[in-house]
């Protein structure tokens, strides 16, 4: 796909979308976002209440891209060497040796189920295969297959026998994306389609090439430097410290976002604006992944929580404050 042009990005995305939903009912912003993420080489966290369909929504992403798929369902009890493996002593040809044992982590689309069930030691093995797209197990750096990308789902409201990810964890996640309750349209037509039918298999409609096609057409888009300018704005603005700092933030905002938020916010936008037909993002391709890329990243303060607000709040009240004529 060498021709690639925003039309036919928008191809394989209605692909995409039109084959989760013959699975997922509603939802359309998260799956739009969720693409966004696979689109721009980000990873997603997947944040909702049990039942609202977040790891049918990973397997059949899964099922509708001819790309490997693994799934490790978080624990108490599980190790790192459970996720990038490890080396055993194995005997050939009458000596002993190391021989590696890859772990589910090589894989293209991985699955991290209830993600905040294992403590930081075993969340810190995704670390460097979030972060540099590889696994260093002994003296030996092992790259992982491209594309790769790490889904996490996370219970909110269960408290007991979790732990909170670190910001250092929480970091490499390109989106957060909370999962709301369906309507009540929405609710029945999952009830007649998980009750009077039988479930539906999806097919794959695009392939390996096409995925890292479009990853790299995202990465060489061209973007404005006044749209770059307002997403550096943007982030530095939820850093409590910085001199151009608004009331919001100095108010309820103990640490901001890094950098890392302000590539995020340009990929974001590079992504969405091709997904609208369009070559290069505007700022308000900014501000619609602003929630997204930001509110994972802001840590409220104790003043936040007495007054109710959270991370999204603080948030959305920035992407209204930060003004874009100034950029």
């Amino acid at each position: 796909m060498s021709d690639l042009t925003p039309a036919t990005v928008q191809e394989v995305y209605q692909r995409i979308r039109a084959e989760l939903g013959k699975v997922i009912v509603g939802q359309d912003e998260i799956v739009r976002l969720l693409l966004v993420s696979l689109f721009s080489r980000g990873h997603c966290l997947l944040i909702g209440v049990p039942g609202l369909a977040k790891t049918l929504l990973v397997k059949s992403l899964a099922e509708s891209l001819d790309l490997s798929f693994k799934r490790i369902q978080f624990t108490p009890d599980l190790m790192p060497s459970d996720i990038i493996g490890s080396e055993l002593l194995q005997e050939k040809d009458r000596r002993l040796e190391f021989e590696y044992q890859a772990g589910p982590i090589f894989t293209n689309l991985l699955l991290a189920d209830e993600i905040n069930r294992t403590p930081p030691k075993t969340q810190s093995a995704l670390l460097e295969a979030m972060q540099e797209r590889a696994v260093t197990v002994g003296h030996d750096t092992r790259k992982l297959p491209e594309p790769f990308t790490v889904i996490a789902t996370q219970n909110p409201i269960e408290q007991e026998g979790t732990y909170p990810l670190p910001e250092a964890q929480l970091d490499r996640f390109m989106f957060s994306l909370h999962l709301d309750y369906p309507s009540r349209a929405e609710e029945s037509e999952v009830v007649r389609r998980t009750t009077l039918q039988e479930p539906v298999t999806l097919s794959p409609v695009a392939n390996r090439e096409q995925i890292l096609a479009v990853q790299h057409f995202v990465r060489a888009a061209p973007v404005s430097d006044h749209v770059i300018d307002y997403a550096v704005a943007l982030a530095s603005a939820t850093r409590p410290a910085g001199a151009q700092a608004p009331q919001v933030t100095k108010d309820f905002v103990e640490w901001g976002a890094g950098p890392r938020a302000s590539q995020y916010l340009i990929l974001g936008a590079k992504a969405l604006a091709l997904l609208k037909g369009r070559l290069t993002p505007e700022t308000e391709d900014v501000r619609e992944v602003a929630g997204p890329v930001l509110q994972h990243r802001v840590i409220t303060n104790y003043r936040a929580t007495g007054a109710g607000k959270k991370a999204r709040d603080v948030v959305a009240a920035l992407v209204k404050s930060v003004p874009e004529k100034a950029y």
